[in-house]
């Protein structure tokens, strides 16, 4: 069955194995993809106030939370910088994932109400340390953090999780290997 698929790559720069791995992605899509480049996306990342007054939000995040709505899949192409997300991407979830369209707080719950129900995510990060490494020493802070407390949190379900890396190492002949690897996770 098709679904409404949103790649998103989420890496700052403008030419990156992210946006390789994602352009790859919706290559082989037959579903009805929009994609969204963070390269591109001129806004403030910073949340000044946190939510104690509604920050006006650039078309450009309007935009972003549309095709958040329209996605019934998102699928997140994110290079692992110092062990975490790049700052702007961050940003973007901190500027766009606000009260009143992520979640909603209802009096006397602890737990708010997730109001992106219904909606799945992969998430493919790329790294330049073994992805073992990172799993297993380094604990996938990532991985953890979109699936429990940023994704989760505001109801969409992670249902995979793929690594690449180390890329700093890489040869081109493994690119192109991880690229159809890319590939064909848009054809399960």
């Amino acid at each position: 069955m098709k679904k409404n698929i949103l790649v998103i790559d989420a890496n700052p720069k403008s030419s990156s194995f992210c946006d390789a791995l994602a352009k790859a992605y919706v290559a082989a899509s037959h579903s009805e993809v929009q994609y969204l480049s963070l390269s591109t996306m001129q806004f403030n990342p910073d949340l000044s106030n946190g939510y104690d007054s509604e920050q006006p939000l650039e078309p450009g995040l309007v935009e972003f939370q549309a095709k958040l709505q329209w996605a019934e899949h998102i699928v997140l192409f994110i290079p692992v910088w110092w062990g975490g997300l790049p700052a702007k991407f961050k940003g973007l979830i901190d500027r766009t994932f606000l009260p009143g369209f992520a979640f909603k707080y209802q009096p006397n719950k602890t737990i708010p109400d997730k109001l992106l129900k219904g909606r799945t995510a992969e998430v493919v990060l790329t790294l330049d340390t073994p992805a073992w490494y990172y799993r297993f020493v380094q604990g996938a802070p990532v991985t953890k953090q979109l699936k429990h407390t940023i994704l989760g949190f505001s109801g969409i379900k992670v249902i995979s999780t793929a690594y690449f890396g180390p890329i700093i190492s890489s040869t081109p002949e493994l690119r192109v290997e991880w690229l159809n690897q890319a590939a064909k996770l848009a054809r399960k």
